[in-house]
């Protein structure tokens, strides 16, 4: 899954207006226009398509945080240069301040059934010897599960299709 795909299902899950996507960025501290934002949700095929980075995702998932939780004291978090399915998950359990029981229930809601043990090895340190590398199947059931949760009017995948 591209940085491109994850932020388009983010914005289709919660309804996001344009000025709701430049706020967040905002919220990080990222100034963005509405033609970088229009560029970045087209599809590929798109001659106006531009590809989202890593470091601007991630720069609107911190945004997602300080949108849902508030902004937390001290220093803010730096976005990262390279994302991984473990961190772009991490990032957004954290936005939607969901208990691994939620997260459970979620991954449920798509028919995908993990224990807990296999839920927290993706959100350990990658140095730790029982992490696991997120796959695109996992976190598209996530993806799918919390459209069910927080877009329930839509099945997935009926009205947005990933590339």
């Amino acid at each position: 899954m591209t940085s491109n795909d994850i932020l388009r299902r983010i914005r289709y899950i919660f309804d996001f207006s344009d000025d709701k996507m430049i706020a967040v960025f905002g919220l990080a501290g990222h100034e963005v226009t509405r033609e970088q934002i229009s560029d970045w949700l087209k599809k590929e095929d798109d001659p106006a398509y531009k590809s989202c980075s890593d470091t601007q995702l991630a720069t609107f998932l911190n945004g997602l945080i300080i949108e849902r939780r508030g902004r937390r004291e001290g220093p803010q978090p730096v976005p990262e240069k390279k994302l991984s399915n473990n961190i772009i998950f991490r990032k957004l359990k954290i936005a939607l301040d969901l208990k691994n029981e939620e997260v459970l229930e979620i991954l449920a809601l798509a028919d995908l059934r993990i224990s807990k043990h296999e839920l927290s090895a993706f959100f350990r340190r990658t140095d730790h010897k029982h992490y696991r590398v997120c796959k695109d199947q996992v976190l598209r059931n996530f993806m799918n599960g919390m459209q069910l949760k927080y877009r329930p009017t839509v099945k997935p995948d009926e009205d947005f299709k990933w590339n």
